[in-house]
């Protein structure tokens, strides 16, 4: 028996391992990291749209899907508390002159960031 075999059909490449083959290494699909923004949504899913999440579930999907999610709203969250904290002028000159007046107003910054991405993406 060959150690490398290829599967013509979908390219993939095969390592023997005993008596079976297994799929190589290098042809493996990276694993993306679905964050707290994907989780949360991951929980608002089994909670609220079964349906939808035991679909992609089964279809092998899931963790892509999260995946983008999270990325998606990663992305939402820091241009909110950029955005968020240039309207409200809370910027290092305040952070040196008086801390915590600044960390009062990230803090309520970040807060509303939060609710906004969870209404707009998460929750939905």
């Amino acid at each position: 028996m060959e150690k490398y075999i290829t599967d013509e059909r979908t390219g993939l490449k095969y390592e023997l391992v005993g008596d079976y083959y297994f799929l190589a290494g290098d042809d493996e699909p990276e694993k993306r990291s679905i964050g707290i923004w994907g989780q949360r949504h991951q929980r608002y899913l089994k909670q609220h749209c079964k349906n939808v999440y035991a679909e992609l579930l089964t279809s092998g999907k899931l963790n892509e899907y999260l995946a983008d999610m999270n990325e998606q709203a990663e992305e939402m969250f820091s241009q909110l508390v950029k955005e968020l904290a240039e309207k409200d002028d809370i910027t290092e000159k305040l952070k040196t002159e008086n801390q915590m007046l600044w960390v009062r107003r990230m803090n309520a910054v970040l807060e509303t960031a939060t609710e906004i991405v969870n209404n707009e993406i998460i929750y939905t």
